[in-house]
């Protein structure tokens, strides 16, 4: 391996320091950078590279050798703008190639707005970034396989798991809100109005044991009432199209989900990521 995990997790140290800089030369980049901010391509360095004014941290670092990626979780500020930040990155002889942003702000455009929690309630996840004993272990595929049965199971979610299990203390943080009982909200039904959820692995972490994916859920807003698995009566958030863009993580646990964390915006409905296009 050209970059292991000491170099890829330096290599995102100094990315986070020239990206909070403004200045691309205290990172090594390559000659030509492909960049993209919340599914958009762009000029590289663009978007908040220009606006960022305080990496709130600690951040959640998760590194891949064998796909030479890092990836970076933290809160950041722009001015008085807060939000939270997911970083991709794709390292190529010890230069950095590929930038992925996904940034999350409280805009309230959406409908409904996007959920964010201020940074004075962000912790960073302790478990996430626990490296796993060696024995303990479960290889790529299995890692990869939970993050896809845990969005099957949001997907069209009825109250069925599906393709992947949860630890009875696993969380979630979305956009630095604490979720608990992650089982439990799946087995009531409410998430009924996904109605598809486009996604990809691109990186795991085995010594964290850690699946990545990028993607998208999206809601066609058809669905009005319904009812949930217990009897209760129930009305969909999404009254018209729209999606989530997302990076999100998955740790693994004695053979199941027992944290996950993700980083999402509000999309223009069956918005396509320029890194894996769909027809």
């Amino acid at each position: 391996m050209d970059c292991d995990k000491a170099c890829l997790e330096g290599i995102a140290a100094q990315y986070r320091t020239a990206y909070l800089a403004h200045d691309r030369t205290r990172a090594p980049f390559a000659d030509h950078v492909r960049y993209t901010e919340n599914n958009i391509e762009m000029p590289f360095p663009d978007g908040t590279w220009d606006t960022v004014t305080e990496d709130v941290g600690p951040a959640l670092i998760l590194s891949d050798p064998v796909t030479a990626q890092v990836a970076i979780f933290t809160p950041i500020r722009q001015r008085l703008i807060e939000g939270h930040l997911a970083v991709r990155l794709k390292v190529e002889g010890r230069r950095i190639t590929e930038v992925e942003h996904i940034i999350s702000t409280a805009r309230n455009l959406s409908s409904p707005p996007t959920p964010i929690a201020p940074h004075t309630e962000y912790q960073l996840d302790p478990l996430m970034d626990q490296v796993v004993p060696q024995r303990d272990r479960v290889g790529r595929g299995a890692l990869a396989a939970h993050a896809h049965g845990y969005f099957d199971t949001l997907q069209r979610n009825n109250g069925e798991i599906r393709g992947t299990c949860f630890k009875p203390e696993a969380i979630r943080r979305e956009n630095g809100m604490l979720f608990s009982d992650i089982k439990g909200g799946f087995e009531s039904g409410r998430y009924l109005f996904n109605n598809r959820v486009r996604r990809d692995i691109i990186l795991v972490d085995e010594e964290r044991q850690v699946a990545l994916a990028r993607g998208f859920i999206d809601h066609k807003g058809v669905l009005d009432t319904y009812t949930l698995t217990d009897g209760s009566p129930a009305r969909s958030i999404f009254q018209e199209p729209q999606s989530w863009g997302l990076l999100e993580a998955f740790k693994v646990n004695d053979g199941c989900i027992s944290s996950v964390v993700a980083t999402f915006y509000q999309a223009p409905y069956y918005t396509q990521s320029p890194w894996s296009p769909r027809p």
